[in-house]
């Protein structure tokens, strides 16, 4: 679960992380400590695709928010890797959980998200089905639009 937490940031963020894990009881486990301020996830592998992810502190404060359909913090821009890739997810609906006819399902490859960015994203597509080998926002509209930026 480390190597795989670790695949998803370059060696000199995901080397310090703390590790962290998902339990069977949906609570947080730590795997290692970490020294860096930065954290990493393995991946999912309930999900169909690849998703390990490493975010700083700010990230976390988003993504708890997130799962707890709560506001994200104010004034708090978080960053998140995901190099190996992202399971395919709706582009319109954050909390849509398999595709459907109007979820605009979509395929994301490596990548990197800049979250709780607010109305800094302004010019970068927010199409329901964006060119996901350009940058887009992804969850439009809503509290938890972020940027995501292709890296290969």
């Amino acid at each position: 679960m480390i190597t795989s937490a670790e695949s998803a940031a370059p060696a000199s963020v995901s080397s310090g992380a703390t590790i962290l894990a998902m339990g069977a009881d949906g609570a947080m486990q730590t795997l290692r400590e970490g020294t860096n301020g930065w954290w990493c996830m393995p991946d999912f592998p309930e999900t169909p695709g690849p998703d390990p992810m490493c975010g700083d502190a700010n990230a976390m404060e988003w993504a708890t928010a997130w799962m707890n359909h709560q506001d994200p913090p104010a004034g708090k821009v978080g960053f998140l890797y995901m190099l190996a890739g992202g399971t395919d997810a709706s582009n319109t609906d954050p909390y849509a959980t398999g595709p459907s006819a109007d979820n605009n399902w979509i395929t994301t490859g490596p990548h990197v998200m800049i979250v709780n960015s607010g109305d800094t994203m302004s010019g970068y597509s927010e199409e329901p089905m964006p060119d996901t080998a350009m940058p887009y926002v992804m969850w439009a509209g809503t509290p938890y639009a972020h940027l995501m930026i292709p890296v290969q």
